[in-house]
């Protein structure tokens, strides 16, 4: 498989299906942009295997199968070498294009290839159907799903050092999830899966059971206040993993700037109006994504 092409193909599932990242990722230099796209489909591929249809056996299979190719490349890659052409084979790769992008992006670069071990262990958890009963519980799940991912992303941005950057993404990463899982509320309903954390439920007197007309049915004031209680929770995460951005480049700021930007809005307009999740999934639009991006663009160039 062509390196070229393979990296191609990234940027292209990047564009489609990651509309949100997608804005921040064209920040980057060339070849931060192509390896962030290599590690996104990479996890997106892992996200869709747990979110298929079919057998859950067979999706945890699926899940394993993948965990084992990824320690492949793990096992294999050279010793990062910053100054080597971006372009050069990697060892080992395959004939899969995501695969062979990022067993290039890996050998070029010290991404820690092993956080996908703990996305997998998340999806796995999605396809069991696990529910969680504190909030610490959603944390360990957040970590596994979108901190990994955070700490996947610092591995190509490569700050100096990596060590103190890496626990900061990571808290990011549970602020972005702990969004998505709010923004998601009835979607995830409808798929039988509840995220929120039962303490926090019983403790407002809500279930996000779906009435007949498919929106979730709790009493709209009690339904209010728990989702502005979980986005206060998630806008204080958003204080703690925003500190990162004075240890990175002012590109790789800027990128992460705008992905978090565009959350963040996000998460404010569900805490100003709570009820608006009740029935349908709530998106920014394109020129309020731009906003943010440009915002982004303009601190870290001050």
């Amino acid at each position: 498989m062509n390196v070229t092409t393979a990296y191609e193909r990234c940027e292209q599932i990047t564009r489609t299906e990651a509309r949100n990242f997608s804005y921040g990722i064209r920040l980057l230099p060339r070849q931060q942009r192509q390896a962030l796209s290599a590690v996104y489909a990479t996890a997106r591929r892992i996200d869709d295997i747990g979110d298929s249809d079919g057998p859950a056996a067979d999706r945890q299979a699926a899940l394993e199968s993948l965990r084992g190719r990824l320690g492949a490349i793990e096992g294999r890659r050279a010793r990062p070498c910053p100054s080597a052409a971006a372009h050069s084979p990697a060892p080992g790769s395959d004939d899969d294009p995501v695969l062979t992008a990022l067993a290039d992006a890996a050998a070029h670069l010290p991404i820690p290839l092993d956080a996908f071990d703990d996305l997998v262990d998340g999806c796995a958890a999605d396809v069991a159907g696990h529910h969680y009963e504190t909030f610490e519980d959603l944390v360990g799940y957040c970590r596994h799903v979108a901190g990994s991912v955070g700490r996947l992303s610092v591995g190509v941005y490569n700050p100096t050092p990596i060590e103190d950057a890496e626990p900061l993404a990571d808290d990011l990463g549970v602020a972005l999830q702990l969004t998505n899982i709010l923004r998601d509320l009835r979607e995830d309903r409808l798929m039988g899966r509840v995220y929120l954390p039962q303490q926090d439920l019983d403790r407002y007197g809500c279930t996000l059971e779906l009435g007949a007309d498919g929106v979730i049915a709790d009493p709209p004031a009690r339904f209010d206040a728990l989702v502005r209680f979980e986005a206060a929770r998630a806008e204080s995460w958003y204080g703690r993993g925003l500190t990162l951005l004075p240890l990175l480049d002012r590109r790789s700021a800027a990128c992460t700037a705008a992905m978090a930007g565009i959350y963040r809005r996000l998460l404010a307009r569900i805490a100003a109006d709570p009820s608006a999740v009740r029935g349908r999934r709530l998106s920014l639009s394109t020129p309020a994504k731009v906003s943010v991006a440009v915002h982004a663009i303009v601190r870290r160039a001050a």
